[in-house]
């Protein structure tokens, strides 16, 4: 009798490991369908590149050519304590007769209460024009703000996801005092929602700012960590793009440009702040990095990073400086031959290296800069008991959308908050 319950026990478990594993196959026929299909479309999708301005007062002419005498400033409050904006309130707005007001309430993952606040700034001051002025917070914040502003009656909530805005949005001009995130450039907005825990992006072609200020004096000085950090960002952005299966030859050579200047600058930036040449070169990797990913999409790195984030308030560029490396080693030979490519491309290492010697060196080159600027290898107080909950949050975000070069359930996903954790 108890070899006949275990008989079918045993039965059970194969019979129910088969059906998981068929629900798989169909799963994943599902997700490289739905990449192809979106693949296959991009030529004929709406994408558009922000049209730059080299410089902060150069707003004063775009407002006047757009006929806008009213904008509102959406930023944070460390960087308005630290008198960032005040050339561009006194000697831009104030001095060209352009009125402003400012939200300054912005935290470091935008909640929608932010994006609430803004919205009804923006209405009760009668502004025309919304200047997203900081990191990506900021911008994200004033993005999802300008949405609400177009769709008053369809909560941020209900735009989560693909193509919900649908309406243009007022004029979005972005000034990065960051070179990472790329969000000058996406049409992308992360917005938390606090009470859940959970992030979650809103992406629609009308999010992309109309102009992009790539102004260096305004990331002279940046904290070394956030230089780091945010360096890193950008680094992800350009790495997940190229060796995505969405990518397209203008993807591909902003991802070579991104990864060839943050070689070449971020560690001069993290070493010294006020070295124009690597800020400068750093806000256009970003800005590269940025028109990459917008059209070529990102991976588990940024699934992931975005869970932590809501979970535990991590700081997304830090996330995915801490991620990169695990993943990118996770995902094995799959990138590997796309990964040598950028990095014998990008001047990362020889070009006469071999592809598996290549791909490796160029992840020990991503691990040694992490290490050299003080980014942590791991997260150790990741509660073991959060991970199942963000590991469906980060397959829910992931999967079908991002072209990923190895397709993971959420138990495949878990293994990475493990990594991550360092057990």
């Amino acid at each position: 009798m108890l070899d006949l319950f275990s008989d079918l026990r045993q039965y059970e478990r194969r019979k129910k490991f088969e059906e998981q594993r068929i629900m798989w196959i169909v799963k994943r026929i599902y997700c490289r369908t739905f990449q192809f299909v979106f693949k296959t479309a991009l030529p004929f999708l709406p994408y558009r590149n922000p049209k730059i301005v080299p410089s902060v007062a150069g707003i004063a002419d775009v407002c006047r050519k757009k006929n806008v005498d009213s904008v509102m400033i959406v930023t944070d409050a460390g960087i308005r304590a630290l008198g960032l904006t005040k050339f561009l309130e006194e000697e831009v707005l104030t001095k060209h007769g352009i009125s402003y007001c400012v939200y300054d309430r912005t935290v470091a993952n935008p909640t929608i209460w932010n994006a609430e606040e803004a919205r009804e700034l923006y209405l009760k001051n009668g502004a025309q024009a919304i200047i997203a002025f900081g990191g990506g917070s900021s911008m994200d914040c004033a993005k999802a703000a300008g949405a609400r502003i177009v769709k008053p009656r369809q909560s941020i909530c209900r735009m989560k996801g693909l193509l919900k805005v649908h309406k243009r949005l007022p004029l979005l001009i972005a000034v990065p005092t960051t070179a990472g995130t790329g969000s000058e450039t996406t049409l992308a907005a992360v917005i938390t929602d606090s009470e859940k825990h959970h992030k979650y992006a809103i992406n629609d072609f009308s999010l992309i700012p109309h102009y992009a200020v790539l102004d260096y004096h305004e990331t002279m000085g940046l904290p070394k960590s956030i230089t780091a950090t945010t360096g890193m960002d950008a680094l992800t952005h350009a790495v997940e793009a190229y060796i995505g299966g969405s990518t397209t030859r203008e993807t591909r050579e902003m991802a070579e440009e991104a990864v060839h200047l943050i070689y070449q600058h971020l560690k001069a930036a993290y070493d010294n702040g006020l070295d124009k040449e690597a800020r400068s070169g750093m806000l256009r990797a970003a800005y590269c990095a940025g028109v990459a990913f917008t059209k070529s999409y990102v991976g588990y790195i940024h699934a992931v990073a975005h869970s932590l984030g809501g979970q535990y308030g991590t700081p997304h560029g830090l996330a995915n400086a801490v991620l990169l490396p695990i993943v990118l080693r996770m995902y094995g030979p799959s990138c590997e031959k796309k990964l040598a490519r950028l990095a014998r491309n990008a001047g990362v290492v020889d070009r006469h290296m071999e592809d598996k010697e290549a791909a490796q060196s160029f992840i020990e080159w991503i691990q040694t800069m992490n290490d050299s600027m003080k980014i942590p290898r791991c997260f150790p107080d990741i509660r073991e008991e959060d991970i199942p909950v963000m590991a469906r949050y980060a397959d829910k975000e992931g999967n079908p959308l991002y072209p990923v070069p190895v397709l993971m359930n959420r138990k495949e996903l878990e293994r990475i908050y493990y990594e991550v954790k360092g057990t």
